[in-house]
C-alpha cells in the first residue's frame, strides 16, 4: 500500500477510545491505583491503563494488566525492588488476569522531545489515562510514519532475541506457551517499522498489523498468519516457534537494512 494510493487514509492516527472498564476489572483497577499510590507517593506522577482492560476488549484469566507509569525521578534500586514486590503481589491477588506489567518512565524522559515519536506518541493514541495529570493532552495528534512505528518498536530485536532464549530454557509449558504468545504478539506489532515512511492506514488490531504486512510482503503472507495463530493460541514446539523466530526476524532486519527511506515509500 502506498500513501499516494490511498486516498482514504485518515491524516493522523485515531485516538485511543475510553469504553467504560469491564465489570470484572474495575476491582483490579482500583487495587492497583491504590498499590501504586501507597507505594510510591509523591513519586508517582500519573498512570496510564493500555492494552485489553484499556480497550474493555480483555478476556477474564487470560488477558494482561498492563500499565505505564510516569515518576517525577528515576527509582533507587530499593525502590525498584519494592515495586516489583508490591507488582507481583497485585498479580497473585488478582486471578482475573494472568500477568501484569509496569512500563515505567520519568517525567523529563518523557517531556523530551527526542522521545515525541516514541512516549508522544504512546501516551497520546494507545493509552487512557486514570490517575493525575494526562500528559498526552500536551501532544498533537500523530500522522502514521515510519518514524513513529520505529520509535515504539525499536528495541524489537532485542526483545525478541530474549524470548528466543527464554523459550529454549522454558521449563514447564505454561511458561512456554506464555512466552510464546508474548513473543508473536511483539513480532507481529513489530512489522510495523517496514511501513512506508509517510502515510497508508494505522493499525489497530493485531489483525491490522499482519494483513497489512502480508499487503506489503506477500512472499511472507504465510509467516506472518503463523505468528498470528500463535499470538492467540500458542501451539508449536519450542524448537518450531524458535526456528521461525529467529529466521523471522532475521528476514525483518535484513530488509530494515536493504530498504532507504525513498524504497520504503514506494512499498
Amino acid at each position: 500500500m502506498t500513501s499516494a494510493a490511498c486516498n482514504t487514509c485518515p491524516s493522523t492516527i485515531d485516538l485511543f477510545p475510553s469504553p467504560p472498564l469491564q465489570a470484572a476489572f474495575v476491582a483490579l483497577v482500583d487495587d492497583a491505583l491504590a498499590s501504586l499510590q501507597q507505594t510510591l507517593g509523591p513519586l508517582l506522577h500519573s498512570v496510564y491503563l493500555y492494552g485489553s482492560v484499556a480497550r474493555a476488549t480483555a478476556t477474564p484469566g487470560v488477558s494482561d494488566l498492563d500499565l505505564s507509569l510516569v515518576l517525577t525521578r528515576a527509582l533507587a534500586t530499593d525502590e525498584a525492588a519494592l515495586l516489583e514486590q508490591q507488582r507481583l503481589a497485585l498479580q497473585a491477588r488478582h486471578p482475573e488476569v494472568s500477568k501484569v506489567d509496569f512500563d515505567i518512565g520519568v517525567l523529563a524522559d518523557v517531556r523530551h522531545p527526542a522521545n515525541l515519536h516514541s512516549w508522544g506518541y504512546w501516551l497520546k493514541h494507545e493509552c487512557r489515562c486514570i490517575h493525575g495529570a494526562d500528559l498526552g493532552l500536551q501532544f498533537a495528534a500523530f500522522a502514521p510514519s515510519a518514524a513513529v512505528a520505529r520509535a515504539v518498536n525499536g528495541d524489537y530485536v532485542q526483545v525478541l532475541q530474549g524470548y528466543i532464549a527464554g523459550i529454549a530454557a522454558a521449563q514447564d509449558l505454561a511458561n512456554l506457551r506464555r512466552l510464546q504468545k508474548e513473543a508473536a504478539r511483539k513480532l507481529v506489532r513489530a512489522t510495523n517499522v517496514l511501513r512506508p515512511a509517510e502515510g497508508g492506514d494505522w493499525p489497530r488490531s493485531l489483525e491490522d498489523y499482519a494483513r497489512y504486512f502480508s499487503e506489503r510482503f506477500p512472499d511472507m503472507a504465510e509467516q506472518a498468519a503463523f505468528f498470528l495463530r500463535q499470538a492467540k493460541a500458542p501451539n508449536a514446539s519450542a524448537e518450531v516457534f524458535n526456528a521461525q523466530l529467529d529466521a523471522f526476524l532475521g528476514w525483518m532486519q535484513s530488509q530494515s537494512k536493504a530498504l532507504a527511506p525513498g524504497k520504503l515509500d514506494r512499498l
